[in-house]
């Protein structure tokens, strides 16, 4: 049990970082992203191809991989910025739909759609815990997740930057008004997060299923992690993420329930969710 836990941890750092993103952009840019992860997995793809066809180094591969998730995320960003700018959050969510099926279809088109051959951006064991070794992904994730939503609330709170987004967030047409740039820091937002999103995919690609669709569904766990924090709060969308990955990693080493693994994330939202609606049911029963 202990060695399915931590190995469920290295996806929970996957699904914490994106649920992070997730929680910011709709915080900030008031859009649930559902072509989060497939602008990730898309700018990973590209980075294989840049090493398996062009014999580039992986690093630098991986770097232009993020810059072109970080691209692709911008060219959404400003797309909804643009003509979407006045519409409510969920016409402009559901317009990122689009985008997640283009950038799969699109994948195939390039790249077919078999997983593609990953190389390792970091590989081996980082230390063992109880005779369990940890790896060096499982590690970085975790770390990565609590870093970047540490490091965006400091930014929200202590910087000029952060205080014209939360104005942006809060009161954009006032916001707009008092002359702060809204287009140019949506477009900020979505540019950042993208990148992120195309960097912790590349660290866990060559360890997860790594198939177009595989990569781009990462965002149902990942929205299931954000669910928890109400896609507001960032510390409980990274306990989320961690908690989800944990579980899945518990429920693989059972036998009898191993088959629901990948259920998990659509048993937790329709569970949450429920739970959320308990008190208008209960009152409609009394």
């Amino acid at each position: 049990m202990l060695q399915g836990a931590l190995a469920g941890l290295a996806a929970g750092g996957l699904y914490a970082v994106l649920a992070v993103c997730l929680t910011l952009m709709a915080r900030l840019v008031r859009v649930v992203n559902f072509s989060q992860a497939a602008t990730g997995m898309f700018g990973g793809f590209v980075a294989v191809w840049l090493v398996s066809n062009a014999g580039m180094p992986v690093w630098l591969a991986t770097v232009i991989g993020i810059l072109i998730g970080g691209a692709l995320s911008a060219i959404i960003g400003w797309i909804i910025a643009t003509w979407l700018a006045e519409a409510d959050t969920s016409t402009r969510s559901a317009v990122t739909v689009g985008p997640l099926l283009l950038l799969i279809s699109l994948s195939f088109i390039l790249f077919g759609n078999k997983p593609q051959p990953f190389r390792p951006i970091l590989a081996g064991p980082a230390f063992s815990v109880g005779g369990v070794v940890v790896s060096q992904v499982t590690v970085v994730t975790v770390v990565l997740a609590i870093v970047v939503a540490v490091g965006c609330r400091i930014i929200l709170a202590k910087t000029s930057a952060g205080t014209q987004l939360r104005a942006l967030s809060e009161r954009p047409t006032t916001a707009e008004l008092l002359g702060i740039p809204a287009k140019l820091l949506s477009v900020g937002v979505w540019t950042v997060t993208g990148m992120i999103s195309a960097l912790v995919v590349s660290i866990v690609a060559p360890s997860q299923s790594n198939d177009a669709t595989s990569l781009a569904m990462l965002i149902v766990p990942a929205a299931a992690a954000a669910l928890l924090g109400g896609f507001r709060r960032l510390d409980l969308a990274v306990v989320g993420g961690l908690a989800l990955g944990i579980l899945q990693g518990l429920v693989a080493q059972i036998d009898q329930i191993s088959f629901v693994r990948n259920f998990v994330p659509f048993l937790f939202i329709v569970g949450f969710l429920l739970w959320l609606q308990r008190k208008e049911v209960w009152d409609a029963s009394r």
